[in-house]
């Protein structure tokens, strides 16, 4: 092999792409993101394929759509036969670790998460803080540092935010201290490593410290038109009452605006959490030399509404806020464009052949996406970036009826609800917000009518290419 960088997948969760005051927002607190944006190419419109945990993950692990990886649900394990990204690393002869959330299998109901061949030598799972598990190596950790977890939650600010635990005892600095643990023990052998912490997913709990370094006061409202509601699908009409539509866990109807001012500041809180942990992962890798052969990257399994369009958390919606993720890539040994921002269009499922494509690792036939390392180096947004971006829900956490398919271009997008007669068309040059849904204009048939046929096309053009065909009969 003539290229064998190391690999640091760095993956939060929950977590939208405009956090960071690089990519334009005014309150986020994120400078050493920022100067990693500066250092690397970012893109301006990468997105995930389903809006929820487990089918994102599932995809963006093996390079192909949910439907096709058969892990669409949380709650579903991922078959045993699918190939995840690791594991190809793994077999090639890489150490792989992984700290934090994994979420290809069922972790419910005290329940740990049974394993597939992940290819993790070092396997560090939490999939998240509380401690409902004894295998949680965060709990774990905890004990060791004398530390419990329910003696570490601080004061409940409203029923909507509460004060979590020390910036020293948080599962994303235990996730960093894995990380650098790993990285510093690994030098000198080429290694894969994910950091997966679960910040910034809801609670909203972030440290008090990192909580009074926003003001709710300035915090901006979520983006919401006052009409907008009268057009909406009947899942989202349902979660602007309850998240999740989850009577007893988050009443969104009843929030203030200054309610809302909070949770926003408590979410921008936790994001700069993680940004400072990121600023220690990468301070290893400069301390140990190590930063020039390693490929990086930033990004998110998803996004969070946030109380944009009146909801909170995630389901099935298709909005902007929800699949759009941050996605930074840096790697300057090998000629990856320190400060390019790239507006085309971008799918996660070529994530995992362009980490493959980087180190000289054969691409399986079966995966599904495509390797951006030449745009990465500096090839043409036109010939590299999709025209197209696609996603899927299938009663993949709540509301067990919504089987939802979402296609986008730049200057549409459409929303199929399938077997309800309902769905969402919008016109994204006129309504960048996705206010206003076309579904039932009559005005705007034949244009939704030519999105609902590419669709369609996409949801059988991502059927698995496995097995191969092996002759004409």
């Amino acid at each position: 092999m003539s290229r064998r960088p190391n690999i640091l997948w760095i993956c939060t969760d929950q977590q939208r792409f405009d956090t960071l005051r690089a990519f334009g927002n005014p309150h986020a607190q994120t400078p050493n993101l920022d100067k990693f944006v500066r250092e690397g190419t970012s893109f301006m419109n990468a997105f995930c394929q389903s809006p929820v945990c487990a089918p994102s993950r599932a995809s963006f692990l093996t390079g192909r759509y949910p439907r096709t990886t058969r892990c669409r649900q949380n709650g579903q394990s991922i078959p045993p036969d699918e190939l995840l990204v690791s594991t190809l690393f793994n077999r090639a002869g890489y150490r792989c670790g992984l700290a934090g959330k994994l979420h290809l299998a069922s972790c419910s109901d005290g329940k740990v998460e049974v394993r597939t061949d992940d290819g993790y030598d070092d396997f560090s799972w939490s999939h998240h803080p509380q401690p409902d598990w004894e295998e949680n190596a965060y709990t774990q950790w905890l004990k060791e540092h004398g530390q419990e977890w329910d003696d570490l939650q601080g004061k409940k600010i409203s029923p909507y935010v509460q004060e979590g635990p020390p910036a020293e005892y948080h599962q994303t600095t235990w996730c960093a201290e894995k990380t650098i643990d790993f990285i510093r023990e690994n030098k000198g052998k080429p290694w894969f490593f994910s950091f997966n912490c679960f910040d910034p997913h809801h609670p909203f709990d972030p440290p008090v410290d990192y909580l009074k370094k926003f003001d709710p006061a300035e915090m901006p409202l979520p983006s919401e038109h006052p009409i907008e509601k009268n057009t909406k699908p009947s899942f989202q009409l349902l979660d602007r009452i309850w998240a999740h539509n989850n009577p007893g866990e988050f009443h969104t109807v009843a929030m203030t605006d200054y309610d809302r001012k909070q949770v926003c500041a408590a979410y921008y809180a936790m994001v700069t959490l993680i940004d400072d942990q990121v600023g220690r992962i990468l301070q290893c890798l400069d301390e140990t030399g190590q930063a020039e052969d390693t490929l990086v990257i930033f990004m998110s399994d998803h996004g969070e509404m946030l109380g944009d369009h009146g909801i909170y958390f995630k389901g099935p919606h298709f909005y902007d806020c929800q699949l759009r993720i941050p996605l930074i890539i840096r790697w300057p040994k090998e000629g990856v464009l320190a400060g390019r921002k790239i507006d085309g269009l971008i799918e996660l499922v070529d994530l995992a052949p362009t980490f493959l494509d980087a180190a000289d690792i054969e691409i399986p036939g079966q995966m599904q996406g495509k390797s951006i390392l030449p745009l990465l180096k500096g090839g043409d947004e036109e010939n590299s970036c999709r025209e197209q971006v696609y996603s899927e829900y299938y009663n993949s956490w709540t509301h067990g009826n919504a089987y939802g398919t979402m296609l986008r271009t730049k200057e549409e997008k459409i929303v199929v609800f399938h077997g309800t007669q309902q769905g969402e068309f919008y016109d994204l040059q006129n309504d960048p917000e996705e206010f206003f849904n076309l579904w039932d204009d009559p005005a705007a048939e034949k244009r939704k009518n030519a999105m609902l046929a590419r669709c369609f096309d996409a949801s059988v053009f991502t059927m698995d290419p496995h097995p191969p065909r092996l002759g004409p009969f």
